[in-house]
């Protein structure tokens, strides 16, 4: 096979971390409908990501959110890496986080069949490889939700 052409990335991600984030962003469409993360900051003691709700959730959904994302991680799924070209990707995948110049080639990231996106960033092969995700804290202004995280080892 040849070798895709993608755009170059000039950022490394914290492997775990940022499996992590894809596995919150799916959460988050299941449980309240919204979109992916628009604005995110990923690092390897402690992360956050911005989601736009209607309103904001009870203490009870937010103990559900982190109580499902250690579901996905428990469930020591694969992570898989495919390419395909834009017009191949299915049209339920979200495309509007990619850069303008983004190449017509696209790397896909499938977190079992819990997850799939476009991506270029660094991943861990399995989920079991992630830790235990607990949210340190959260905010709700100006319809939207903040969500501040870390991983714990799971030892």
């Amino acid at each position: 096979m040849e070798e895709p052409i993608l755009n170059s990335h000039n950022k490394f991600e914290y492997p775990p971390m940022h499996t992590c984030e894809h596995i919150l962003n799916q959460t988050m469409v299941r449980m309240f409908g919204c979109e992916r993360s628009k604005n995110a900051h990923i690092e390897r003691k402690k992360s956050k990501c911005d989601y736009e709700l209607q309103e904001s959730p009870t203490d009870e959904q937010i103990e559900k959110i982190e109580r499902c994302v250690n579901q996905v991680i428990q469930s020591n799924l694969p992570i898989n890496i495919s390419y395909a070209n834009r017009e191949e990707v299915p049209s339920a995948l979200d495309l509007n986080k990619l850069p303008k110049n983004a190449s017509s080639t696209l790397r896909l990231v499938s977190i079992g069949d819990y997850d799939i996106c476009a991506c270029i960033g660094a991943h861990v092969n399995n989920t079991s490889e992630i830790g235990v995700f607990k949210i340190i804290s959260h905010t709700y202004e100006n319809g939207v939700l903040r969500l501040r995280f870390k991983l714990l080892d799971s030892k």
